[in-house]
């Protein structure tokens, strides 16, 4: 590896705002970093008294920097979050949060609907959160159910009504889908929905207070009774969700450290109640200190594309960072709205954060002791399989009934557990129904035959079965054109099929490996292979369910794959296909009245 010429490289970098990019001999960028005066901040990283170990390990695998400059300090800071977020750089301390958080939409239909989101805003309509969970949104749907008459239903559902369904009964919908309420009604529900979630619910109550009151003085009892109620549920919620504090919006961000980990606790406040928490465990380089953790934490979290709605006017840090107030410029900047970070050591605030502190060290007392009772069971499956060390194993199933719509699964195991992102599943094809063990070598085949990452090559494979199964995938690795080979075990029920019955046999069934019902061990095995055979029997269902769907329409003349879609997507499905009178199945695009009454009738008759 050629040494970087960094007294070359520092003698033509601009001193104005910007970001690096520092890449090793292989191109691949290793760290990230911003800076208001780039030739100071990267002349510090080739100091000769550096006692950093962190830093000096770094800058022995620099080969190459590149740089881009920035108008201010402010885009310097968001384009060196986008950068981490892209390339996740090994000496960067990470947030690994690829879960999008869930929204509530409020959809810009004639008559907007109300929706759990998660994912891409593609659907044009009014996004309110984030939430911290997706609980969280399902309570608040279920309570605004009860409160407000908007509908929640789906859209091919409500364009398929006839007449209200059982949420008009229940006084959950007022539907706008049959005309059982005016037009102004509804937008006037739909804006007291937008006045909540926007955290005025006192000026909800407000309105509504007038509006019983207009109704009491009209002799309109029964609407003003109405009123009444909405009213009643309204504070009942605020009694129960309220919280006795006096600030209307901040995050409170608590930080713990213990046994070498690190965990960041939010504590979010909406509208004078707590609308949930969660603790985040960054991936950290060795010998970081607490302030960069925690700086990079907050930008990672705040400057996320799409993280704009998630920002609080005030947030709480558990101590002092140097960038707090830049960071606070660019929220400021990203948010539209003043935004302020401050550390507070008295009052209420102090309180919150207390709590918020208390749940970080709590969290990582929880997490390591999965951790622990992780390590334990690797332990002895390292000492059971005679390895010296396991870093990642998978396990295959095969599921189908009566030899159809046969599905393989793979699912894997790292030192952390399951590896969900890694799972797969393969429909198999090609081979005689009820052929277990031409179904195995097929998902081996497939997961193997194109692999080009050897570190993707597990140290342990399970097949769940007996001799047959783990004779068949011993054939397949007879030609395994690798340098690492795999250890391939079988896990064979035993007669009852009663868990800690299992036979774990290697040497294509020659050999049995003993262990007891108790052991750590076999519990991690008979997690790995309930995995895959939870995994496995998921996707069979899933694909019979979709083949029966698609048999019962393709039984019928003339409905070919295009209506076959355009039935299931505007009437919601099979189930909405068959609830649907030949009126209902006439307002389909593309169905005529002679086609929606063989349906109809094709249908019925099958029962």
């Amino acid at each position: 590896m050629s040494e970087f010429d960094h007294v070359h490289f520092l003698k033509t970098l601009s001193s104005e705002p910007g970001v690096y990019r520092m890449l090793d001999s292989d191109n691949q960028v290793i760290y990230v970093g911003k800076a208001k005066h780039l030739k100071k901040r990267v002349s510090s990283y080739f100091r000769s008294n550096i006692t950093d170990s962190k830093t000096r390990v770094l800058v022995s695998n620099i080969c190459n920097i590149e740089v881009t400059l920035t108008n201010t300090e402010t885009e310097a800071l968001l384009l060196e979050n986008n950068l981490i977020k892209k390339y996740q750089p090994r000496y960067n301390i990470l947030l690994r949060d690829d879960k999008s958080y869930p929204y509530i939409l409020l959809t810009s239909h004639k008559h907007p609907r109300l929706a759990f989101h998660r994912g891409s805003r593609k659907i044009k309509g009014e996004y309110f959160g984030p939430f911290p969970s997706a609980g969280a949104v399902s309570e608040s749907l279920r309570l605004m159910q009860k409160i407000f008459p908007v509908r929640q239903c789906e859209d091919a559902y409500y364009r398929a009504r006839s007449r209200p369904c059982l949420q008009y009964q229940l006084k959950r919908c007022s539907a706008p889908c049959v005309n059982k309420v005016t037009d102004d009604d509804y937008s006037e529900q739909v804006d007291y929905v937008r006045k909540f979630l926007t955290g005025k619910s006192h000026e909800v109550i407000a309105d509504l207070i007038k509006k019983m009151e207009a109704a009491s003085l009209q002799l309109n009892f029964e609407l003003a009774a109405k009123v009444r109620d909405q009213i009643m549920l309204l504070r009942k919620m605020q009694e129960q969700q309220s919280i006795s504090g006096n600030f209307a919006e901040m995050d409170v961000v608590g930080f713990a450290h213990l046994n070498g980990l690190n965990g960041i606790h939010l504590l979010m406040i909406r509208d004078h109640k707590v609308l949930g928490s969660k603790t985040y465990f960054p991936k950290v380089p060795k010998d970081s200190s607490e302030q960069e953790i925690l700086t990079s934490f907050l930008g990672q979290y705040y400057l996320a594309p799409g993280a704009t709605g998630r920002i609080a006017k005030e947030i709480i840090l558990p101590f002092e960072i140097e960038e707090s107030g830049a960071l606070g410029e660019a929220l400021t900047q990203i948010s539209e709205r003043k935004v302020i970070l401050k550390v507070v050591t008295r009052g209420e605030r102090a309180q919150y954060l207390q709590l918020a502190n208390k749940n970080a060290l709590n969290s990582i007392a929880v997490k390591q002791s999965t951790q622990d009772s992780i390590n334990k069971r690797y332990a002895q499956l390292k000492a059971t399989l005679r390895l010296d060390d396991i870093t990642r194993m998978e396990c295959f199933d095969i599921s189908h009934t009566m030899g159809e719509n046969t599905v393989a699964s793979c699912v894997v195991f790292d030192s952390q557990g399951p590896n969900t992102k890694e799972y797969r599943r393969y429909n198999v094809t090609g081979i005689t129904g009820g052929d277990d063990y031409a179904a195995m070598e097929f998902a081996l085949n497939k997961r193997y035959n194109k692999l080009v990452d050897e570190d993707k090559i597990p140290d342990v494979i399970f097949i769940d079965g007996g001799k047959g199964q783990l004779g068949r995938a011993e054939q397949y690795f007879s030609n395994w054109p690798h340098t690492k080979m795999p250890l391939l075990v079988g896990v064979a029920k035993g007669t009852s099929r009663k868990p800690g019955l299992e036979t774990l046999l290697i040497d294509g069934g020659r050999k049995t490996i003993p262990m007891d019902s108790d052991a750590p061990a076999l519990h991690l095995i008979q997690h790995i292979r309930d995995e895959s055979h939870r995994f496995a029997i998921a996707g069979h269902r899933n694909k019979r369910q979709k083949q029966r769907t698609q048999s019962l329409l393709e039984e019928i003349n003339g409905v070919g794959s295009k209506r076959r879609q355009t039935l299931l997507k505007y009437l919601g499905g099979m189930q909405g296909v068959k609830a649907a009178n030949i009126e209902q199945l006439k307002k389909v695009p593309g169905i005529s009245p002679d086609m929606a009454e063989k349906i109809f009738n094709h249908l019925h008759d099958k029962g």
